[in-house]
């Protein structure tokens, strides 16, 4: 049976890390900072390209509000270091669920979804 969960955990675990890896940008493409990067270095690119495409600078431009909040979002989660965690393991889906909870506890707990 443990050996099964297991099994059942793996699979998971590659499932999710293809869906986070195809799905689109992730929060570190858009910051441009590599999957491992330090607190200040996510802050230093944060700060560049929130500067860059800052509604002030790029006003009437929606390509730019849309980029900036997008920025926004990803330093939002990698900044924090929970919520980055919680991304790091379970993608978005795992952030969503995080927040659904109220914060409480540490995201998604794959034993649980099994057990049903």
């Amino acid at each position: 049976m443990a050996h099964r969960r297991s099994k059942l955990l793996l699979l998971s675990c590659i499932i999710s890390y293809f869906l986070i890896a195809f799905a689109g940008k992730s929060y570190y493409d858009i910051l441009q900072v590599p999957r491992g990067a330090s607190d200040d270095q996510i802050k230093r690119a944060y700060r560049k390209l929130a500067l860059k495409y800052h509604p002030d600078k790029n006003q009437g431009n929606e390509e730019a509000n849309k980029k900036f909040a997008e920025i926004n979002n990803a330093y939002e989660v990698l900044s924090d270091g929970e919520k980055r965690d919680i991304y790091d393991k379970y993608g978005e889906d795992g952030l969503k669920q995080h927040a659904a909870s109220g914060g409480r506890g540490g995201g998604m707990n794959i034993q649980d979804i099994f057990s049903s």
